[in-house]
C-alpha cells in the first residue's frame, strides 16, 4: 500500500475533523475534563474501531473465500488502558459474533487466527503494548 496520508483540522475548542487520504472524514473531540464538548469520537477510541474494522475485513474475506455463507459479522471490543501517561492500551478483548448458515466453529477459529497472526496490521501494531485476546460465537441463520 505504501504511503498513507491523513489530515486533522481544528474546528473549535479541541473538536477536530480528521480526513483520510481517501477523502472520508470523522469528527473527534475530547471529554469536558480535557476541554472538549463530547461532540465526537475520542482519538483513542478510533484505535479500537480501526482494529475492529481491520480484523472484521480479514475474517469476512477468509470465511467467504472458504465459501461459507456469512450474513453478518459484528466485532465487540473492550480495551484496558494504562492509568499513567501515556495511557496506552494494555489489554484488548475482541469478540466476534458471526451469523450465517452452517459455519463450522473451526473455520471461524482459523479465520480469527489468520487475521491475528498474519493479516491484521492494526493488531500487529497494538500487540506491541497490549495483550490481545479473542473470542467468538456463531449465530445460526434460520432462513435466507
Amino acid at each position: 500500500m505504501g504511503k498513507v496520508t491523513s489530515r486533522v483540522k481544528l474546528i473549535e475548542g479541541i473538536q477536530m475533523v480528521g480526513e483520510s487520504g481517501s477523502g472520508h472524514t470523522v469528527v473527534m473531540d475530547g471529554s469536558p475534563e480535557v476541554g472538549g464538548r463530547n461532540m465526537g469520537v475520542r482519538p483513542m477510541e478510533l484505535f479500537l474501531i480501526g482494529l475492529g474494522g481491520c480484523a472484521n475485513i480479514d475474517v469476512l474475506n477468509i470465511l467467504r473465500k472458504g465459501r461459507h455463507i456469512v450474513t453478518d459479522c459484528e466485532v465487540v471490543l473492550q480495551g484496558e488502558r494504562a492509568e499513567e501517561d501515556p495511557k496506552v492500551y494494555l489489554a484488548i478483548q475482541i469478540h466476534f459474533i458471526v451469523t450465517g448458515k452452517d459455519i463450522p466453529a473451526k473455520a471461524v477459529e482459523r479465520a480469527i487466527q489468520l487475521s491475528e497472526e498474519k493479516y491484521c496490521s492494526a493488531a500487529a501494531m497494538l500487540s506491541k503494548t497490549a495483550e490481545i485476546r479473542t473470542s467468538f460465537e456463531i449465530r445460526e441463520l434460520t432462513s435466507l
